[in-house]
């Protein structure tokens, strides 16, 4: 019999974020910040994906695939900024800590960030509401789950709590639920015991509540045909 002490804590699993920037493509085209000036392709510096292509003469005259990184500490943030956003949406805090570790200046790495976040290229809102839908419908993670990943990425509680929120009580159960009937046929010929920790265990890694997931497994069993006063004994009051 599964005792609610053991109930096992999720722990994320470190699977990549979208696959599509919230924000739209072409992050180094021309972007309107409200009425001040538009961030240009050469205020936004080359595109990473686009190296200068070498001239025609010797190989010792040909320009370098990469250019050296900017001396100026924003254009170097800047840089670093459009390289890491490039096919990948990243919260605030992961590019502050990039910048960090590079060893961008406090005030020039804020000064690019602020500028970003102003036009758009940074909006932790739109990144965690595209995390949910991801999350959930690929991986069919839990609000609770979801939540602890994105406080892992230095997402605000309340920009977290609006984007979990969009998921509600029925919409998490019925996602439960399919998981099971998934993995329910897997754990046949196992003994009762073994099928419930496997289906209910999986569930946890998920992020679902104790609760909600030994009510999902014991409709699932009966449904399948097991006796419920035998199921009872494992399942006491739920």
């Amino acid at each position: 019999m599964t005792r609610r002490s053991d109930w096992p804590e999720y722990t994320p699993s470190p699977d990549p974020p979208p696959s599509s920037a919230p924000w739209g493509d072409g992050i180094v085209a021309d972007i309107q910040d409200g009425d001040g000036p538009a961030l240009s392709r050469a205020e936004a510096g080359p595109s990473p994906a686009s190296p200068r292509r070498g001239g025609r003469g010797r190989a010792g005259d040909r320009a370098p695939e990469r250019e050296a990184e900017p001396k100026d500490p924003v254009e170097r943030a800047r840089a670093i900024c459009l390289r890491l956003l490039t096919g990948t949406p990243r919260t605030r805090r992961q590019l502050a800590d990039a910048l960090s570790k590079r060893e961008v200046p406090e005030e020039a790495a804020e000064e690019v960030l602020a500028r970003f976040e102003d036009v758009g290229l940074i909006d932790d809102a739109a990144f965690a509401d595209a995390w949910v839908e991801s999350r959930h419908h690929s991986r069919g993670l839990a609000r609770r789950a979801l939540a602890r990943e994105l406080r892992t990425k230095g997402v605000d509680s309340t920009v977290i709590d609006e984007a979990v929120g969009r998921l509600d009580s029925e919409q998490e159960e019925e996602t439960a639920r399919a998981l099971v009937a998934r993995k329910l046929r897997s754990t046949r010929g196992l003994d009762r015991e073994k099928r419930l920790r496997r289906l209910a265990g999986m569930l946890a890694r998920k992020g679902y509540s104790e609760g909600l997931a030994l009510r999902v497994v014991r409709r699932a069993l009966e449904e399948e045909g097991e006796d419920p006063e035998l199921l009872e004994e494992h399942f006491p009051g739920v």
